[in-house]
């Protein structure tokens, strides 16, 4: 069975810029363009974390927060360690 992780993420949308960043209480907080309509931001934000955690979209799923700004995101593929090592790195 593969590695799985699931870390909570605290979502803006309708940001000016793409970004992810580790707060000091281990929880990541993500900025995306998209806007909050049709859960064109929740595709946003598994696009960026795809891209910076270099693991496929479909590894990953928004598990609870589908409607709100705090999401909870699982990731196969990754233990939490490996997953704040890529956000950093």
């Amino acid at each position: 069975m593969p590695p799985s992780c699931t870390v909570s993420v605290r979502l803006k949308p309708g940001a000016k810029q793409q970004k992810i960043e580790i707060t000091e209480h281990g929880t990541l907080r993500a900025w995306v363009h998209a806007s909050p309509v049709e859960g064109k931001a929740n595709a946003a934000l598994i696009e960026l974390l795809s891209d910076a955690l270099d693991v496929p979209k479909s590894c990953m799923s928004i598990v609870r927060g589908q409607t709100s700004k705090n999401k909870v995101v699982s990731v196969i593929g990754l233990t939490m360690d490996s997953l704040f090592a890529r956000i950093k790195g």
